[in-house]
């Protein structure tokens, strides 16, 4: 499965972006999530969703981001609210193939998008 990542964009501080994967092939029941490399910085967990729609977020994403799927158009989506500069990264989609698990580890992931940029002026 192939997965593909757009969304991106240059934004102010305080400003929305929404992100969105889709995949080549069929995602219900696997974790989807997205991870992101700020320069300099190595790549981070951002958000996970399990099969079951169940979610988890990294600490600064919590009140911020949304992550949500749509099975039926095998996509997943970040909603990004109140960006910040420290936002600033490429996010990259990732699938994890292993159903009934909720990971977030970057080394859990099958399948990687490629990234799209994210730049929050300031």
């Amino acid at each position: 499965v192939q997965l593909q990542a757009s969304g991106g964009g240059l934004v102010q501080a305080g400003s929305s972006l929404r992100l969105s994967c889709t995949a080549s092939g069929r995602t219900s029941g696997y974790t989807m999530a997205w991870f992101r490399r700020a320069p300099g910085k190595f790549r981070e967990f951002v958000a996970s969703v399990s099969g079951g729609f169940s979610t988890s977020y990294a600490e600064f994403a919590k009140g911020r981001f949304t992550i949500s799927r749509d099975n039926a158009k095998n996509t997943v989506d970040l909603q990004m609210n109140s960006l910040k500069p420290e936002d600033t990264a490429v996010y990259y989609c990732a699938a994890d193939f292993q159903p009934g698990f909720l990971r977030t580890r970057s080394m859990d992931m099958d399948s990687w998008g490629k990234g799209t940029q994210v730049t929050v002026s300031s």
